[in-house]
């Protein structure tokens, strides 16, 4: 007999999918093969919780839950009852009389993601899951401010009447408009009943078409796609996301902007954990945003950059920190960042402007190739600068060549820096972000540890070390943060940071802090995280420059010209008593780079050998 956990994962599954529900859609919400499926089935139904679908239909439903229409919400925000689609009202799969449970927003608006074919698939989806939700937020606000102006004119359907002549009333104008005008706008795409995947699109796109801000951004998906004659989403699950959707209020008064904004990041994080390699184009983990954030110490009114930001996250997290240690003052309003990112992914540069909305921040967020084509300039072409600069670029890119950056107009990579070559753009993204950086600007990237060392200690020159030595050598490196492994979801490998500052205090010029974070974590699944504690510790380190035995050092140039202009803190901090050795996958980069070099030496001596020639 199944054991109580699996009955109790039925009727939850079944709950959030809405009953009746299909039998081969059910089951793959549970993730279950056909034989266990069916046994916990059985069971449920003997116990007369459950009953199979009459006649032929393949489906399965809640004793005494008929298969009629969730009412819909009033506009008012009222709540629609939770039985309609449930399991009968007090029973669980013991019979017993069950509990309510407040599910916390993070919870609901994940369960809603995995309504179309559960969790292990829910990723796969996201460039529809992502839109829907948005469009579901801008709704209810929509209703809020509806609800608003009828206070004052009598009616929604004045309401209605005026925001249609004069969109300014509201922040973004949605020409939805529900035959009954005490309705929710929502219920305008919840009621849809046949062609529901076209006639979403058609609604998307309409409220794009009247709201130019948000063009490119929620129009971009086609709900009623199809590849090879299939749809890529049907009707079914597409209904069942808008029901799950359907399920909560997201007004002004029913959930703020933060923390609507940490759902929808808690959103993309639960994404990232599905999408394997491609996570690393939207996401940085929050710890490693979190750290950057409270360490560049953004104040009111800051100017802050991100070239290549995914969804946008460590431009919020800028934000977060700039208002928390704003708290700590006299409490008074203080002005917000001004948010400014490039994107080259199209669908991720779409995610990262919702994200921008969805928190209520006025972020620009730009498409294209920041490295060939940087967006944001000023007067004559010049690269316009910025008080900081947060970014998480793609690592070892090998798609630029010399001619790339011979080519550049835009004074990112000057003569004496050198050209990091083209095994690893690395280095070239830190050049792109220091001369993004105003005369007292401040700067973190993030990159893969070998970008600390490699070509140190080898003989000859390197291209790559050649480019790190000159950023010593101008004293624009203030820390180094050496990140725990296992932490990035398109990686196992650690990180670190680099820690940019064009106007050190006096006593810390001509030096750099080296944090090894290495053994700062905690086991997690599927990935590791830093503890909120091991959070503090490092921010504290890298802002009060606190040394730390096994943890943080002071480096003085000279030293690290000693060591061949390794900046790696491991390098120079070892956390155990043990022999430290360094991760052979960095050693294998590190040799693939060599060799990448010296193939392109032997070209370049056989090309003047030829014209001499010899």
């Amino acid at each position: 007999m199944p054991d109580q956990e699996l009955l109790d994962d039925f009727l939850e599954a079944l709950e959030q999918s809405g009953s009746p529900v299909k039998n081969p859609v059910l089951r793959q919400r549970l993730g279950w093969d056909e034989a266990m499926y069916e046994a916990v089935k059985a069971e449920l139904v003997g116990r007369a919780i459950v009953v199979r679908g009459r006649g032929r239909s393949d489906s399965v439903s809640l004793v005494e839950a008929e298969p009629v229409e969730q009412p819909a919400q009033a506009a008012n925000g009222s709540s629609p009852s939770g039985n309609v689609r449930g399991r009968p009202a007090g029973r669980n799969a013991k019979g017993a009389a069950a509990e309510p449970k407040d599910k916390s927003l993070e919870s609901w608006i994940w369960d809603a993601a995995c309504s179309i074919r559960g969790a292990k698939d829910a990723a796969k989806y996201k460039d529809y899951i992502l839109p829907l939700i948005f469009t579901k937020r801008l709704c209810d606000v929509f209703d809020d401010e509806l609800n608003r102006i009828a206070e004052q004119v009598g009616s929604r359907a004045k309401a209605f009447q005026l925001v249609a002549l004069d969109h300014k009333l509201v922040r973004f104008y949605l020409p939805l408009r529900p035959e009954d005008p005490e309705q929710p706008v929502w219920s305008v795409i919840r009621q849809l009943a046949d062609k529901i995947g076209e006639g979403v699109t058609s609604q998307l796109r309409a409220i794009a078409r009247e709201n130019p801000r948000l063009q490119g951004i929620i129009d971009r998906v086609d709900f009623n796609a199809t590849t090879h004659g299939q749809r890529d989403l049907d009707d079914d699950r597409l209904s069942n996301l808008i029901e799950a959707i359907s399920n909560k209020r997201l007004g002004l008064k029913d959930v703020e902007a933060d923390i609507i904004g940490k759902s929808y990041e808690y959103l993309i994080r639960k994404f990232a954990e599905g999408s394997g390699q491609s996570a690393g184009e939207f996401y940085t983990p929050p710890e490693a945003g979190e750290i950057i954030s409270k360490v560049l110490q953004p104040e009111p009114g800051m100017e802050i950059y991100d070239p290549c930001c995914g969804s946008g996250g460590l431009l919020v997290k800028c934000e977060v920190a700039m208002e928390e240690r704003a708290k700590g003052g006299n409490g008074a309003k203080v002005a917000p960042l001004k948010l400014y990112g490039q994107e080259y992914v199209p669908e991720t540069w779409a995610m990262a402007n919702m994200n921008m909305i969805i928190h209520d921040l006025e972020g620009e967020i730009e498409i294209g190739d920041t490295f060939k084509n940087p967006k944001f300039r000023v007067g004559g072409g010049r690269l316009r600068t910025f008080d900081r600069v947060a970014a998480n670029p793609m690592w070892n890119q090998d798609w630029f060549t010399e001619t790339d950056y011979d080519s550049d107009e835009l004074d990112r990579f000057p003569a004496g820096g050198g050209f990091p070559g083209k095994s690893s753009a690395d280095w070239g993204w830190i050049q792109h972000i220091a001369a993004s950086l105003n005369e007292r600007g401040r700067g973190a990237v993030v990159l893969d540890t070998g970008a600390a060392s490699r070509g140190s200690g080898n003989a000859g020159t390197n291209k790559e070390k050649s480019v790190r030595q000159w950023f010593v050598e101008q004293d624009w490196i203030e820390s180094v943060l050496y990140l725990p492994e296992n932490l990035f979801y398109n990686t196992t490998a650690p990180g670190i940071v680099v820690f940019l500052n064009k106007a050190k205090q006096a006593e810390r010029r001509g030096r750099v802090l080296l944090v090894n974070a290495s053994q700062v974590f905690e086991k997690g699944d599927p990935k590791n995280f830093i503890p909120a504690a091991g959070i503090a510790r490092i921010a504290e380190a890298l802002i009060q420059w606190r040394q730390e035995e096994k943890f943080s050092r002071v480096v003085e140039r000279e030293e690290l010209a000693k060591n061949d202009f390794n900046i790696s803190p491991s390098r120079y901090i070892h956390t155990s008593d043990a022999a430290i050795y360094r991760p052979i996958a960095e050693i294998v980069k590190e040799l693939d780079a060599i060799e990448s070099e010296a193939r392109e030496a032997d070209r370049a001596l056989r090309e003047i050998l030829e014209r001499l020639g010899v």
